[in-house]
């Protein structure tokens, strides 16, 4: 398996360039797990929206509906959707909630 992974590092290095070129690859990753989490939070009556993923890897979301002053909100952004970003989407460095 290793002289595999070794003809592919070539090609690997090509897609690292496109991978790093656009933060769109990076948002559409932010989005891919915000729709994970989407369900749970809902079922509670709230909702979040993805507002901006900058090039430093800063997601801002908002939150809706029922997470809207919600105390407990504060532990979903740290302990939900924080950690969950940053576990599966490379690059992302802060995760914050907007008004």
């Amino acid at each position: 398996m290793s002289p595999p992974a070794s003809s592919e590092s070539p090609q690997g290095s090509g897609d690292s360039h496109s991978e790093s070129e656009a933060s769109g690859t990076l948002r559409e990753q932010v989005l891919s797990v915000l729709e994970l989490i989407r369900p749970a939070v809902q079922q509670d009556g709230g909702d979040i929206e993805l507002v901006e993923v900058d090039s430093d890897g800063k997601v801002s979301i908002r939150f809706l509906g029922a997470c809207i002053g919600c105390p407990s909100s504060e532990i979903t952004l740290r302990e939900g959707i924080a950690r969950n970003l940053r576990e599966r989407v490379p690059g992302v460095s802060e995760v914050i909630a907007v008004d």
